[in-house]
């Protein structure tokens, strides 16, 4: 037997093609203007969502390539350490274990660090564009008097696609 936190998934589409469905049938009734927006292809190919990934590249570059520099040399301390292990003192065999132990560490705080990080910052970026996004989609929808617009449905017709229509807006066309 399911338990309801299991359940909830398919509880949500189904309430979600209900409401789609009831949406349709009053379409038909009463002529409602809808439109659809698919969202993936506005963060795809957007001027703001370029700019946003490029803001974040330009501006992570410098930690990225830190990271993989300091990933070399623990890499080669490593590779020395096991070539040299057999001629090293039992002593300079542990401070080198230490000191490539220190290193890692050091590694994984900072990858994790830089990780979450570009997470924060491309969250934020993605707000912006979605703001930008939904501000466009507003504007078209009081324009062109449409009564509902939905976000990423699996099949858009293209009679109701408006997706165009807010590339276009959001890339100044």
């Amino acid at each position: 037997m399911k338990t309801l936190t299991q359940s909830l998934p398919y509880l949500k589409k189904v309430a979600v093609l209900a409401l789609c469905m009831g949406a349709f049938t009053v379409a038909q009734a009463q002529d409602v203007k809808i439109g659809l927006v698919n969202s993936e292809r506005i963060m795809r190919e957007s001027v703001p969502a370029k700019a946003a990934e490029s803001k974040i590249e330009n501006e992570f570059s410098k930690r990225k390539k830190d990271l993989l520099s300091l990933s070399t040399r623990l890499k080669s301390m490593a590779e020395k350490l096991d070539k040299d292990a057999p001629v090293l003192s039992e002593s300079d065999r542990i401070k080198r274990q230490r000191e490539l132990a220190d290193l890692d560490q050091e590694f994984q705080s900072k990858q994790r660090a830089f990780r979450e990080d570009l997470s924060q910052r491309r969250n934020e970026e993605i707000a912006a564009v979605v703001d930008k996004a939904n501000k466009a989609i507003r504007k078209i929808a009081e324009s062109e008097k449409y009564d509902v617009i939905l976000q990423d449905a699996v099949y858009i017709s293209p009679r109701v696609d408006i997706t165009e229509k807010v590339l276009q807006s959001l890339n100044g066309r």
